[in-house]
């Protein structure tokens, strides 16, 4: 699992930064990648990146602002072009399906797929499938916008192989058996069950990614636990006030976030225009005086997330 940031400056492209759209890559948990918004360029941001359209079935959208959305019809439309046959769930606010099938329409495209657009009307899971769950809930920004909760299932414990034969067990059908938590019975009237040579759980792996918000307990709430929370910091703390009367977060609001959903890792994107290479580094000192685990995200940058097994980032 690796989140991959394609565009990470916030209202227009700079020269450092394109607009927000971010990938989460899952090739080797379901064999594909999700996209999170899609701002005006996010196709020409994946032809440099590891990202695959082909490879995309699943796009959330936080709120319908240009910064955020542009550049889906162009994307879906590429997404045809370029070997995409499978289907495509989308996910959004009400006016995603507005915005999209009146751009595909006027523009006379052919999608060689089928496109689902789910609007989110009420809070809540927005999908649960094998190996993930997906939890939206309501920001605080100017018009209606949503954060996501991605949550992965529990994986098994690791068989201790080396414990089962010392005990006398082969190789074989009985490992199975044990792995899922079945017992066996030894020639001796020995049983061996699961318990005794299976670890336990691994836990699965949590992202929560904010859309635009002013700071807001619906944020904490989703990125509770969470081992990365991705969260605006538009403005340093110096503009509160601007933050405020534009419905933003200070990289201090998005650091106090982390800290109250005790979130192992904070990841803060949607940066001004205005702040350059030397001002960014405004922003990481100030979130990490709150929340020391801040990384402060650009273009083309990856983040892997290990499990919770001692690794870190």
């Amino acid at each position: 699992m690796e989140l991959y940031f394609l565009g990470t400056g916030a209202g227009m492209p700079s020269r450092s930064r394109n607009v927000t759209s971010i990938a989460l890559n899952l090739l080797d948990e379901n064999g594909c990648f999700w996209l999170f918004d899609c701002g005006e360029g996010t196709q020409q941001q994946i032809l440099a990146s590891p990202v695959r359209l082909s490879r995309t079935n699943k796009i959330f959208i936080t709120h319908l602002h240009g910064d955020h959305v542009y550049g889906l019809p162009g994307l879906l439309t590429s997404r045809s072009y370029q070997g995409g046959e499978t289907p495509l769930v989308l996910y959004g606010p009400p006016g995603i399906r507005e915005f999209v099938e009146t751009a595909l329409r006027v523009s006379q495209a052919r999608l060689s797929y089928h496109l689902e657009i789910k609007e989110l009307e009420t809070e809540g899971i927005v999908f649960e499938e094998e190996g993930f769950r997906v939890e939206a809930r309501r920001l605080v920004h100017r018009i209606e916008c949503f954060g996501y909760r991605i949550m992965e299932k529990d994986k098994e414990g690791k068989l201790d192989a080396a414990k089962l034969k010392a005990l006398g067990l082969t190789p074989g059908p009985a490992y199975g058996i044990i792995k899922q938590g079945g017992t066996v019975t030894m020639q001796d009237g020995r049983v061996i069950s699961g318990k005794d040579a299976v670890g336990p759980a691994i836990p699965g792996r949590i992202v929560a990614v904010m859309g635009d918000s002013l700071r807001t307990e619906a944020a904490v709430v989703l990125a509770q636990g969470a081992d990365v929370l991705v969260h605006e910091a538009t403005f340093d703390s110096a503009r509160a006030d601007m933050a405020a009367r534009f419905h933003h977060s200070t990289s201090v609001d998005a650091a106090v976030t982390a800290r109250s959903a005790q979130a192992v890792a904070l990841v803060i994107t949607h940066l001004s225009s205005r702040y350059g290479e030397e001002d960014t580094e405004v922003l990481l000192r100030e979130a990490r005086d709150i929340f020391p685990n801040t990384y402060a995200a650009f273009d083309f940058w990856s983040l892997n997330i290990p499990y919770r097994t001692g690794e870190t980032f």
